[in-house]
């Protein structure tokens, strides 16, 4: 062989050997940042919940959309000083990597203001976007914008949110906490907020059409509001047509952001859920839950391969149980139905609790403590996650090793 082809084959040899060499150091050392990281908050989620709502909707053969994602953990939520933390504590935990006390909303236990993860993505260069099936000002979501160390003022925090800019697309309810009283709002200091931001640069939206109509050509800086309060419960959307679901303001929501060159961070409030354990409506509970697949299922499918999507409980309200008295087959009202000796289907821990239909009959839904309202329970919440990153999250975090584990893919 002539020493001319014989150094072009060495010469080519060493290049294809290099070049395999780079692209396994690159795989393997080179950190690859997700293009889209969307963290989906959701209350009442947890491994028992998840369980009956899995029996109410499809029997013992079904399984959630959300059932397929590789990895699962469940997380402790705890504030820094009680054992188990309120909305607002588990969320500034998430958000800002710090326990906090409970009812505050990114501040230390010391005052000092804590860094989210929505501010650092923004600093990054990343498209951000909020978006929430009850007020954007919910501790759940408030707590990656606002700086409080007490959430029963929504109003304030309505202010913060309006006058920050906030994320590129808001979505959600809310509505009358943003106008004066004098427009049928809840606002007693005058100002429109929703004003503001539309002068401010944001297209203001309102219903469904208009949100579906919103030009997709240009950098996004959009707010919607669709409710004055929540948006309907899945039992009662029929009768609100022109009012999106949470699913529809993911899809939205992703195909607006994901323009953005340098990927987009989006955080999802999943609160319906939490919002029926409050009110001490367990079916209405469980009925929520196939909202929340429908939400995570659109953002699996949008967001692409390259995207880090992870699901978790906040708090779990009320302590809910399924008594199993079904058959396997049975769904909805069937797994519902008391047992032949006249035992609930549903259980509450705490709470107020229903009046009986008829002296001596039994009810669908029952409460072991009475209370005024439900209370929190000792319960780890669930954790679901896909995507590049997704491997770096431990079987048992705090919520701030949720924040560890999201911070480097921004």
């Amino acid at each position: 062989m002539p020493s001319r082809i014989r150094n072009k084959i060495i010469f080519l040899t060493c290049l294809f050997a290099f070049a395999g060499l780079g692209v396994v150091l690159y795989r393997e050392w080179v950190v690859q940042k997700p293009f889209a990281i969307i963290l989906i908050v959701a209350e009442n989620f947890a491994p028992s919940h998840l369980a009956s709502a899995r029996l109410f909707a499809g029997g013992s053969d079904f399984r959630f959309r959300m059932e397929s994602m590789p990895r699962a953990a469940l997380a402790k939520a705890r504030a820094a000083d009680y054992a188990v933390a309120d909305s607002a504590a588990a969320a500034s935990a998430l958000a800002a990597g710090q326990l906090v006390n409970r009812g505050a909303l990114a501040l230390s236990p010391e005052g000092q203001t804590l860094e989210t993860l929505l501010t650092a993505a923004r600093r990054a260069g990343r498209a951000t976007g909020l978006v929430s099936d009850t007020p954007l000002t919910e501790p759940a979501t408030a707590a990656f914008f606002a700086r409080a160390t007490d959430t029963r003022d929504a109003g304030a925090l309505a202010l913060q949110l309006a006058e920050d800019g906030g994320p590129d697309v808001m979505l959600g309810g809310g509505g009358a906490l943003l106008t004066p009283d004098t427009q049928g709002g809840m606002r007693r200091d005058g100002r429109d907020l929703l004003l503001e931001m539309r002068q401010r640069g944001f297209d203001i939206v309102r219903n469904k059409a208009e949100l579906e109509n919103t030009p997709g050509w240009r950098a996004p800086k959009l707010f919607g509001v669709f409710a004055e309060g929540d948006l309907a419960f899945a039992e009662d959307q029929s009768r609100y047509p022109t009012q999106p679901r949470l699913a529809d303001l993911v899809r939205r929501a992703i195909e607006l952001l994901q323009f953005n060159r340098k990927g987009y961070f989006l955080v999802v409030h999943a609160g319906l859920a939490g919002r029926a354990a409050e009110l001490g409506r367990g079916e209405t509970l469980l009925r929520e839950y196939t909202g929340i697949d429908t939400a995570v299922a659109t953002a699996l499918d949008y967001a692409g391969e390259n995207a880090l999507i992870v699901v978790t409980g906040l708090s779990n309200i009320g302590g809910l149980r399924l008594n199993a008295f079904s058959f396997a087959p049975d769904r909805g009202i069937a797994v519902l139905g008391p047992s032949a000796g006249g035992v609930p289907a549903l259980t509450w821990s705490t709470g107020p609790g229903r009046p009986e239909a008829e002296p001596g009959t039994a009810t669908l839904e029952a409460v072991a403590a009475r209370t005024d309202k439900p209370q929190p329970v000792a319960e780890d919440v669930l954790v679901l996650a896909s995507g590049p990153g997704s491997e770096k999250i431990p079987g048992f975090p705090d919520l701030t090793d949720l924040h560890a584990a999201l911070q480097p893919g921004l």
